[in-house]
């Protein structure tokens, strides 16, 4: 095992660093988007442990967690678009907003390095131990304090479409398993130089391309015999300066009747509209109502359309207001409303606001001194095909944020739905990698679940995604559009295993992580070492 000089360490860590942020797909000048996960995924978590190694936890704790911010920093600039541009924060305060959501995902990348130093050579299997390490503070991330799983591993191998058909079964933390594994595979090759080494690279090299092989399998093509719709997505274009300007309100619904009518020309028989399409409250505005009304009637579509919802209190003013998905059917009428269920911490709530609100406001003139109120439950809602027989089969409305969340996501399956129609509102990102990375999260949620989904996004991208993960269609950023294409829905009750268990891989790597650093303490601790797991010794396992 060869010394790490500080040179080497720091060129490990900047290589972690670059290749991180290199994994997930980027929006450069003039449209055009690079996307380099399918090769760096695999490569960058080696440079981390290349930079950790010889230290001791708490030290590798340290070191990562200032590593991980600065990449992290950098991956999240478009969160000062978010503020500045849209929240009103000023430009001195927003160009520091990306370091908040770093931080939280820096903690969980100390969290690991700790790990890792404490435990990499319990059972003589580094590269095991490793992946499962990862794959726990993953999954972690993505629940503590509300999560925020934004930029999780697993989604830089959004494109790799064999390894897709393992998300049906282990959701997108077997792929960060997978990338894990292979990274930490290379690093210790190189760090050890040693034939066992070496030897356990082959294998986990092998055993990648294996799981290739039997991953295409394992994403089974659609039943033929799958009643299909034809549905639109309708792509706006609504900058979201202007979206709640009452003297653009008659523009931007003009705007949305329009391309739904271009849409109803080709024989549409849903319509999506993206999340708080509608300017203003369906519920308590008629005319609203009525418009949609009409034209549904009139091209024989139903329609899916995103606005705001509301409680009514007894003299018949709003009380609560809910970012909502509403069902009008193909005669016009108001069927179902979904209420999003996870909400954007300090964009559609301040937490503590009795505490924070006030302060937040003053920062943000952007942000409202209302807070939106969370729905129940993710849930499905019934709706018919519109082609022969009028089939009724059941739909998933997940609306933006909930879409970061794989453990939420597949609640929808689990309750029948058959195809998930996901609205959103990207405005917020501008031109940056932001919403091609959701994109990518939102693929990972049909090849999960097993469903096709079709993208209604305010100003991009709309797209229609296969049960496999694979889009089908897309349109561009910041430019209006209609995507429509004929989609099949699963009828038949058959869901995936990650749609009716969840996180069950994670959850297990959760355990072994939890007996692996339980074992190494009572090891650390002098209690009699018990299979295999020697005591720790050395810099690198000293608590």
């Amino acid at each position: 095992m060869i010394e790490i000089s500080p040179r080497r360490r720091r060129v490990g860590l900047a290589l972690y660093a670059v290749l991180t942020v290199l994994s997930f797909p980027h929006e450069l000048p003039g449209g055009a988007s690079i996307d380099f996960g399918l090769v760096f995924a695999w490569l960058g978590p080696a440079g981390l442990v290349v930079g950790l190694h010889g230290l001791s936890p708490w030290r590798a704790a340290r070191i990562a967690f200032a590593a991980s911010l600065v990449c992290h920093s950098v991956l999240f600039h478009w969160f000062a678009v978010v503020t500045v541009v849209y929240g009103g924060m000023p430009v001195g305060l927003g160009v520091l907003a990306p370091i908040l959501p770093a931080f939280y995902v820096s903690l969980f990348t100390a969290l690991f390095a700790w790990a890792w130093a404490w435990a990499r050579d319990a059972f003589g299997q580094p590269v095991l131990v490793g992946a499962i390490l990862w794959t726990a503070v993953d999954w972690a991330r993505g629940h503590f304090l509300g999560g925020f799983p934004w930029a999780t591993l697993g989604y830089a191998l959004h494109l790799d479409l064999p390894l897709l058909g393992w998300t049906r079964w282990g959701g997108v933390y077997l792929l960060s398993f997978f990338a894990v594994a292979v990274a930490i595979a290379i690093a210790t090759a190189w760090l050890d130089r040693n034939d066992a080494s070496r030897r356990q690279l082959v294998i986990t090299l092998v055993l990648i391309l294996v799981a290739h092989g039997l991953g295409a399998l394992l994403a089974a093509e659609e039943r033929s015999d799958a009643p299909t719709v034809r549905v639109a997505a309708i792509q706006g274009n609504i900058e979201q300066g202007q979206k709640w300007d009452p003297n653009r309100r008659h523009q931007i619904f003009e705007t949305y009747l329009r391309l739904s009518s271009e849409a109803g020309d080709e024989g549409v028989d849903w319509i999506v509209w993206p999340e708080t399409a509608v300017p203003g409250l369906i519920e308590y505005d008629g005319e609203l109502r009525s418009r949609i009304g009409v034209l549904a009637r009139r091209y024989d579509a139903a329609l899916m359309v995103g606005g705001m919802g509301i409680d009514l209190a007894s003299d018949g003013r709003p009380s609560a207001y809910y970012d909502s998905a509403f069902h009008f059917d193909r005669g016009g009428a108001v069927r179902a409303r979904y209420d999003k269920t996870h909400l954007v911490p300090f964009g559609e709530y301040v937490p503590l606001r009795a505490l924070l609100g006030q302060v937040f406001q003053s920062l943000a003139t952007g942000l409202s001194s209302t807070d939106v109120t969370a729905g129940a439950t993710p849930r499905a809602l019934e709706m018919t095909t519109g082609a022969g027989a009028d089939v009724r089969v059941r739909v998933g409305v997940p609306i933006c944020y909930e879409l970061l969340f794989p453990h939420l996501v597949r609640k929808f399956a689990a309750d029948g739905a058959g195809v998930l129609l996901a609205i959103t509102n990207d405005a917020w990102y501008g031109r940056t990698g932001a919403p091609h990375q959701f994109l990518a999260m939102t693929a990972l949620r049909s090849a999960e679940s097993g469903r096709w989904t079709v993208r209604a996004a305010n100003t991009g991208i709309s797209a229609i995604i296969d049960s496999q993960g694979r889009v089908r269609q897309a349109s561009a950023l910041f430019e209006e559009a209609v995507v429509a294409g004929e989609i099949p829905i699963a009828t038949d009750g058959a869901i995936t295993f990650y749609a009716r268990y969840g996180d069950a891989f994670a959850w297990l790597c959760v355990l072994v992580s939890a007996v692996l650093l339980a074992e190494r303490h009572w090891a650390k601790r002098g209690r009699p070492a018990i299979d295999g797991v020697a005591n720790g010794d050395g810099e690198a396992r000293a608590g």
